[in-house]
Protein backbone atom coordinates (compact mmCIF):
# COMPACT_ATOMS: atom_id res chain seq x y z
CA UNK A 1 0.00 0.00 0.00
CA UNK A 2 1.09 3.56 -1.14
CA UNK A 3 2.76 5.49 1.32
CA UNK A 4 0.07 8.67 2.38
CA UNK A 5 2.29 12.12 3.47
CA UNK A 6 0.87 15.51 4.81
CA UNK A 7 2.68 18.36 4.56
CA UNK A 8 1.42 21.80 6.61
CA UNK A 9 2.99 24.75 5.75
CA UNK A 10 1.01 28.06 5.03
CA UNK A 11 1.13 28.99 1.56
CA UNK A 12 2.31 28.37 -2.22
CA UNK A 13 2.12 31.56 -3.77
CA UNK A 14 5.40 32.98 -2.65
CA UNK A 15 8.63 33.15 -4.62
CA UNK A 16 10.64 31.81 -1.56
CA UNK A 17 13.01 29.23 -1.02
CA UNK A 18 10.78 27.10 1.40
CA UNK A 19 8.01 27.32 -1.24
CA UNK A 20 10.29 25.81 -3.66
CA UNK A 21 12.14 22.75 -1.79
CA UNK A 22 8.06 21.71 -0.82
CA UNK A 23 7.31 22.16 -4.40
CA UNK A 24 9.82 19.72 -5.77
CA UNK A 25 9.84 17.33 -2.95
CA UNK A 26 6.28 16.77 -3.30
CA UNK A 27 6.31 16.77 -7.26
CA UNK A 28 8.61 14.00 -6.82
CA UNK A 29 7.22 11.66 -4.50
CA UNK A 30 3.83 11.84 -6.03
CA UNK A 31 5.70 11.43 -9.72
CA UNK A 32 8.76 9.36 -9.03
CA UNK A 33 7.35 7.92 -6.05
CA UNK A 34 4.05 7.48 -6.37
CA UNK A 35 3.66 8.42 -2.53
CA UNK A 36 -0.25 9.65 -1.68
CA UNK A 37 0.79 13.52 -0.84
CA UNK A 38 -1.65 16.22 0.59
CA UNK A 39 -0.56 19.82 1.29
CA UNK A 40 -2.20 21.71 3.76
CA UNK A 41 -2.28 25.37 3.67
CA UNK A 42 -3.76 27.94 6.16
CA UNK A 43 -2.95 31.17 3.97
CA UNK A 44 -3.28 32.36 0.32
CA UNK A 45 -6.82 31.14 -0.37
CA UNK A 46 -7.58 31.87 -4.61
CA UNK A 47 -3.93 32.58 -5.48
CA UNK A 48 -2.03 31.09 -7.66
CA UNK A 49 0.83 28.58 -6.78
CA UNK A 50 4.13 29.91 -8.01
CA UNK A 51 5.49 26.92 -8.81
CA UNK A 52 4.58 24.18 -10.72
CA UNK A 53 3.00 21.73 -8.52
CA UNK A 54 1.75 18.26 -9.82
CA UNK A 55 -1.45 17.54 -10.38
CA UNK A 56 -0.95 14.60 -8.21
CA UNK A 57 -0.51 16.17 -5.38
CA UNK A 58 -3.54 17.16 -3.00
CA UNK A 59 -4.28 20.89 -1.93
CA UNK A 60 -6.24 21.12 1.26
CA UNK A 61 -7.23 25.06 2.28
CA UNK A 62 -8.12 25.43 5.10
CA UNK A 63 -8.29 29.76 4.98
CA UNK A 64 -7.17 30.36 8.36
CA UNK A 65 -5.62 33.32 7.06
CA UNK A 66 -3.29 34.30 9.52
CA UNK A 67 -1.31 36.94 7.12
CA UNK A 68 -3.75 39.39 8.65
CA UNK A 69 -1.27 39.45 11.61
CA UNK A 70 1.07 40.88 9.60
CA UNK A 71 -0.37 44.54 9.85
CA UNK A 72 -1.24 44.68 13.58
CA UNK A 73 0.50 45.91 16.32
CA UNK A 74 2.41 43.67 18.52
CA UNK A 75 -0.07 43.38 21.74
CA UNK A 76 -3.01 42.68 19.36
CA UNK A 77 -1.24 40.03 17.33
CA UNK A 78 -0.90 37.72 20.13
CA UNK A 79 -4.63 37.56 20.81
CA UNK A 80 -5.63 37.19 17.14
CA UNK A 81 -3.02 34.63 16.66
CA UNK A 82 -4.57 32.66 20.00
CA UNK A 83 -7.75 32.55 18.38
CA UNK A 84 -6.87 31.23 14.87
CA UNK A 85 -4.93 28.95 16.59
CA UNK A 86 -7.55 27.45 18.12
CA UNK A 87 -9.37 27.49 14.43
CA UNK A 88 -6.73 25.82 13.09
CA UNK A 89 -6.14 23.47 15.50
CA UNK A 90 -9.76 22.16 15.33
CA UNK A 91 -9.85 22.02 11.04
CA UNK A 92 -6.50 20.43 10.82
CA UNK A 93 -7.50 17.83 13.16
CA UNK A 94 -10.67 17.26 11.19
CA UNK A 95 -8.25 16.91 8.07
CA UNK A 96 -5.93 14.58 9.34
CA UNK A 97 -8.55 12.35 10.61
CA UNK A 98 -10.20 12.28 7.37
CA UNK A 99 -6.78 11.74 5.55
CA UNK A 100 -5.50 8.93 8.05
CA UNK A 101 -1.74 9.91 6.65
CA UNK A 102 1.22 7.71 7.63
CA UNK A 103 3.30 10.29 7.49
CA UNK A 104 2.59 14.28 8.82
CA UNK A 105 5.30 16.96 8.60
CA UNK A 106 5.30 20.30 9.85
CA UNK A 107 7.41 23.29 8.48
CA UNK A 108 7.61 24.21 11.91
CA UNK A 109 4.83 27.05 11.32
CA UNK A 110 1.87 27.54 13.59
CA UNK A 111 1.12 23.95 13.96
CA UNK A 112 4.63 22.56 15.61
CA UNK A 113 2.39 24.21 19.26
CA UNK A 114 -0.13 21.05 18.64
CA UNK A 115 0.40 18.44 16.11
CA UNK A 116 1.79 16.19 18.22
CA UNK A 117 -0.99 16.28 20.49
CA UNK A 118 -3.42 15.36 17.63
CA UNK A 119 -3.96 11.08 17.54
CA UNK A 120 -4.71 10.57 13.89
CA UNK A 121 -2.01 7.78 14.16
CA UNK A 122 0.55 9.16 11.77
CA UNK A 123 4.19 9.71 12.57
CA UNK A 124 5.12 13.52 13.23
CA UNK A 125 8.29 15.08 11.66
CA UNK A 126 9.25 18.61 11.92
CA UNK A 127 11.38 20.10 9.10
CA UNK A 128 13.40 23.29 10.02
CA UNK A 129 14.17 26.18 7.07
CA UNK A 130 16.03 28.36 9.24
CA UNK A 131 19.16 27.74 11.61
CA UNK A 132 17.76 27.67 15.37
CA UNK A 133 19.43 31.13 16.43
CA UNK A 134 17.86 33.02 13.74
CA UNK A 135 14.81 31.28 14.00
CA UNK A 136 12.87 34.71 15.92
CA UNK A 137 15.00 36.56 14.39
CA UNK A 138 13.56 40.41 14.24
CA UNK A 139 13.94 42.76 11.95
CA UNK A 140 17.11 45.29 12.51
CA UNK A 141 14.29 47.33 13.55
CA UNK A 142 11.77 45.32 15.08
CA UNK A 143 13.71 44.64 18.06
CA UNK A 144 12.55 45.25 21.79
CA UNK A 145 12.81 44.14 25.60
CA UNK A 146 9.83 42.91 25.00
CA UNK A 147 10.30 41.09 21.99
CA UNK A 148 12.86 39.44 23.40
CA UNK A 149 11.63 38.51 26.03
CA UNK A 150 8.42 36.89 24.35
CA UNK A 151 11.52 35.10 22.06
CA UNK A 152 12.81 33.36 24.84
CA UNK A 153 9.53 31.95 25.79
CA UNK A 154 8.60 31.09 22.45
CA UNK A 155 12.01 28.94 22.65
CA UNK A 156 11.62 27.09 25.42
CA UNK A 157 8.07 26.10 24.45
CA UNK A 158 9.25 24.87 20.83
CA UNK A 159 12.04 22.87 22.48
CA UNK A 160 8.92 20.93 24.26
CA UNK A 161 6.93 20.69 21.05
CA UNK A 162 10.35 19.80 19.31
CA UNK A 163 11.16 16.76 21.95
CA UNK A 164 8.01 15.33 21.33
CA UNK A 165 8.27 14.75 17.26
CA UNK A 166 9.56 11.45 15.87
CA UNK A 167 11.83 12.95 13.60
CA UNK A 168 13.47 16.68 13.60
CA UNK A 169 15.18 17.83 10.23
CA UNK A 170 17.24 20.07 9.74
CA UNK A 171 19.78 21.56 6.61
CA UNK A 172 23.09 21.49 8.34
CA UNK A 173 25.69 19.90 10.39
CA UNK A 174 26.35 23.71 11.66
CA UNK A 175 22.88 23.93 12.84
CA UNK A 176 22.16 20.13 14.16
CA UNK A 177 24.97 21.19 16.53
CA UNK A 178 22.82 24.18 17.95
CA UNK A 179 20.38 21.70 18.62
CA UNK A 180 21.84 20.35 21.70
CA UNK A 181 18.47 19.43 23.69
CA UNK A 182 17.57 16.98 21.68
CA UNK A 183 18.50 13.68 20.65
CA UNK A 184 15.97 13.07 17.63
CA UNK A 185 17.95 15.88 15.14
CA UNK A 186 19.06 14.58 11.57
CA UNK A 187 20.57 16.47 8.41
CA UNK A 188 19.12 16.58 4.79
CA UNK A 189 19.79 19.23 3.20
CA UNK A 190 17.51 21.04 0.67
CA UNK A 191 17.46 19.47 -2.96
CA UNK A 192 18.08 21.22 -6.45
CA UNK A 193 15.03 22.02 -8.03
CA UNK A 194 17.27 21.79 -10.86
CA UNK A 195 20.26 20.89 -12.63
CA UNK A 196 20.89 22.35 -16.49
CA UNK A 197 22.40 20.79 -19.03
CA UNK A 198 24.33 23.59 -20.34
CA UNK A 199 26.44 25.34 -17.57
CA UNK A 200 28.11 29.11 -17.40
CA UNK A 201 31.41 29.79 -19.84
CA UNK A 202 31.71 32.26 -17.11
CA UNK A 203 33.26 34.40 -19.48
CA UNK A 204 30.03 37.51 -19.02
CA UNK A 205 31.07 40.58 -16.73
CA UNK A 206 28.57 39.43 -14.31
CA UNK A 207 28.28 39.08 -10.71
CA UNK A 208 24.94 38.20 -9.24
CA UNK A 209 23.11 37.86 -6.28
CA UNK A 210 19.70 35.97 -5.52
CA UNK A 211 17.14 36.92 -2.16
CA UNK A 212 14.53 38.57 -1.11
CA UNK A 213 15.15 42.70 -0.46
CA UNK A 214 15.56 41.96 3.30
CA UNK A 215 17.29 42.45 6.35
CA UNK A 216 18.64 38.84 6.38
CA UNK A 217 19.91 38.69 2.99
CA UNK A 218 22.46 41.46 3.47
CA UNK A 219 22.38 43.18 0.24
CA UNK A 220 23.17 46.63 1.99
CA UNK A 221 26.58 44.94 2.70
CA UNK A 222 27.01 43.64 -0.96
CA UNK A 223 26.16 46.90 -2.18
CA UNK A 224 28.82 48.55 -0.24
CA UNK A 225 31.62 46.02 -1.52
CA UNK A 226 30.71 46.29 -5.00
CA UNK A 227 31.34 49.83 -4.12
CA UNK A 228 35.52 48.48 -3.75
CA UNK A 229 35.03 46.21 -6.99
CA UNK A 230 33.50 48.74 -9.15
CA UNK A 231 36.51 50.95 -8.36
CA UNK A 232 38.63 48.78 -9.83
CA UNK A 233 36.55 47.14 -12.65
CA UNK A 234 34.50 49.77 -14.12
CA UNK A 235 33.50 47.24 -16.65
CA UNK A 236 31.62 44.28 -14.56
CA UNK A 237 27.91 44.85 -13.75
CA UNK A 238 26.11 43.48 -10.40
CA UNK A 239 22.43 42.13 -10.60
CA UNK A 240 20.67 41.12 -7.93
CA UNK A 241 17.14 39.45 -8.29
CA UNK A 242 14.46 39.19 -5.64
CA UNK A 243 10.78 39.91 -4.51
CA UNK A 244 10.41 42.63 -2.16
CA UNK A 245 10.72 46.62 -1.45
CA UNK A 246 13.99 47.62 -3.51
CA UNK A 247 13.58 51.26 -2.74
CA UNK A 248 16.05 51.39 0.42
CA UNK A 249 18.72 49.66 -1.84
CA UNK A 250 17.81 51.88 -4.89
CA UNK A 251 18.65 54.67 -2.26
CA UNK A 252 21.74 53.20 -0.79
CA UNK A 253 23.19 52.40 -4.95
CA UNK A 254 22.57 56.24 -5.44
CA UNK A 255 24.35 57.11 -2.37
CA UNK A 256 27.41 55.30 -3.48
CA UNK A 257 27.09 56.25 -6.82
CA UNK A 258 27.22 52.46 -8.31
CA UNK A 259 24.00 53.16 -10.33
CA UNK A 260 25.50 52.31 -13.58
CA UNK A 261 27.12 49.25 -12.51
CA UNK A 262 24.63 48.39 -10.04
CA UNK A 263 21.02 46.64 -11.61
CA UNK A 264 18.36 45.98 -8.94
CA UNK A 265 15.89 43.03 -10.63
CA UNK A 266 12.42 41.87 -9.64
CA UNK A 267 11.41 37.77 -8.83
CA UNK A 268 12.46 35.61 -12.32
CA UNK A 269 10.82 32.32 -12.57
CA UNK A 270 13.56 31.50 -15.45
CA UNK A 271 16.12 32.36 -11.99
CA UNK A 272 19.01 29.07 -13.99
CA UNK A 273 19.15 30.95 -16.92
CA UNK A 274 20.58 34.53 -14.94
CA UNK A 275 23.17 31.95 -13.25
CA UNK A 276 24.18 30.72 -16.55
CA UNK A 277 24.41 34.43 -18.06
CA UNK A 278 26.89 35.43 -14.61
CA UNK A 279 30.55 34.45 -14.26
CA UNK A 280 30.40 35.11 -10.11
CA UNK A 281 27.99 34.53 -7.50
CA UNK A 282 27.32 36.13 -4.06
CA UNK A 283 26.13 35.20 -1.21
CA UNK A 284 26.14 38.27 1.46
CA UNK A 285 23.43 36.73 3.94
CA UNK A 286 23.86 37.80 7.64
CA UNK A 287 22.40 34.29 8.57
CA UNK A 288 21.05 31.43 6.50
CA UNK A 289 18.93 27.94 6.99
CA UNK A 290 21.29 26.27 3.85
CA UNK A 291 21.90 28.93 1.40
CA UNK A 292 20.28 27.15 -1.65
CA UNK A 293 21.01 29.72 -3.45
CA UNK A 294 24.98 28.04 -3.35
CA UNK A 295 24.21 24.78 -4.69
CA UNK A 296 21.69 26.45 -8.01
CA UNK A 297 24.65 28.77 -8.59
CA UNK A 298 27.14 25.51 -8.53
CA UNK A 299 24.85 23.74 -10.39
CA UNK A 300 24.96 26.45 -13.51
CA UNK A 301 28.88 25.93 -12.65
CA UNK A 302 29.24 29.32 -10.68
CA UNK A 303 31.70 29.52 -8.50
CA UNK A 304 30.57 31.59 -5.19
CA UNK A 305 31.86 34.42 -2.84
CA UNK A 306 30.07 33.82 0.31
CA UNK A 307 30.32 34.98 3.95
CA UNK A 308 30.79 32.22 6.47
CA UNK A 309 27.36 33.22 7.81
CA UNK A 310 25.22 30.81 10.17
CA UNK A 311 23.85 28.22 8.74
CA UNK A 312 24.53 26.30 5.49
CA UNK A 313 27.74 28.24 3.47
CA UNK A 314 30.28 25.90 5.64
CA UNK A 315 28.48 23.13 4.90
CA UNK A 316 28.11 23.46 1.35
CA UNK A 317 31.11 25.65 0.16
CA UNK A 318 34.92 24.33 0.04
CA UNK A 319 36.88 26.94 0.50
CA UNK A 320 39.19 28.03 -2.24
CA UNK A 321 38.09 24.83 -4.19
CA UNK A 322 34.72 25.36 -5.42
CA UNK A 323 34.07 28.73 -4.16
CA UNK A 324 35.79 31.54 -1.43
CA UNK A 325 34.01 31.88 2.11
CA UNK A 326 34.41 35.44 3.70
CA UNK A 327 34.46 36.51 7.44
CA UNK A 328 31.03 37.34 8.21
CA UNK A 329 30.01 40.91 7.66
CA UNK A 330 33.79 42.23 6.65
CA UNK A 331 32.72 44.22 3.79
CA UNK A 332 36.52 44.74 2.96
CA UNK A 333 36.89 40.87 2.74
CA UNK A 334 33.89 39.88 0.43
CA UNK A 335 34.56 43.04 -2.47
CA UNK A 336 38.58 41.05 -2.07
CA UNK A 337 37.70 37.47 -3.08
CA UNK A 338 34.99 39.03 -5.64
CA UNK A 339 38.20 40.98 -7.22
CA UNK A 340 40.37 38.12 -6.81
CA UNK A 341 37.88 35.87 -9.07
CA UNK A 342 37.38 38.55 -11.67
CA UNK A 343 41.20 38.76 -11.88
CA UNK A 344 41.95 35.14 -12.18
CA UNK A 345 39.61 33.86 -14.55
CA UNK A 346 41.38 30.39 -15.11
CA UNK A 347 41.05 29.89 -11.06
CA UNK A 348 37.44 31.34 -11.50
CA UNK A 349 36.76 28.64 -14.46
CA UNK A 350 38.27 26.19 -12.30
CA UNK A 351 36.15 26.48 -9.17
CA UNK A 352 33.24 26.72 -11.55
CA UNK A 353 33.60 23.14 -12.81
CA UNK A 354 34.30 21.87 -9.33
CA UNK A 355 31.11 23.51 -8.02
CA UNK A 356 28.94 21.89 -11.11
CA UNK A 357 30.81 18.55 -9.53
CA UNK A 358 29.78 19.40 -5.84
CA UNK A 359 26.25 20.65 -6.62
CA UNK A 360 25.32 16.32 -7.88
CA UNK A 361 25.71 15.85 -4.17
CA UNK A 362 22.39 18.00 -3.69
CA UNK A 363 20.25 16.59 -6.70
CA UNK A 364 16.90 15.38 -6.26
CA UNK A 365 18.15 11.81 -6.46
CA UNK A 366 20.33 11.97 -3.77
CA UNK A 367 18.33 14.17 -1.38
CA UNK A 368 14.88 12.37 -1.96
CA UNK A 369 16.53 9.05 -1.57
CA UNK A 370 17.49 9.91 1.83
CA UNK A 371 13.80 11.11 2.76
CA UNK A 372 12.65 8.01 1.19
CA UNK A 373 14.98 6.25 3.80
CA UNK A 374 13.61 8.11 6.68
CA UNK A 375 10.22 7.77 5.77
CA UNK A 376 11.02 3.70 5.76
CA UNK A 377 12.56 3.63 8.94
CA UNK A 378 10.13 5.37 10.67
CA UNK A 379 7.21 4.08 9.59
CA UNK A 380 9.13 0.16 9.61
CA UNK A 381 9.67 -0.50 6.09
Amino acid sequence: MKKKIVYCTPSLYIPGGVERVLTTKANYLAEKVGYDVYIILTDGKDKKNYYLLSPKVHIIQLNINFEVLWNLPFWKKIIVYLRKQQIYKRKLTEALHQIKPNITVSLLRREINFITSIKDGSIKIGELHVNKNNYRNFEENETSILKKIFSKVWMQSLLRSLKKLDTLVVLSEEDKNNWFELKNVKVISNPLSFLPDETSNLSNHKVIAVGRYTYQKGFDLLLKAWKEVNKRHKNWDLYIYGKGDKSKYQNLANILDINNSCHLMDAVSNIANKYCESSIFVLSSRFEGFGMVITEAMSCGVPTVSFACPCGPKDIITNGENGLLVENGNIQQLAENICYLIEHENERKEMGRKAREASKLFTQEVIMKQWIELFDSLTNE
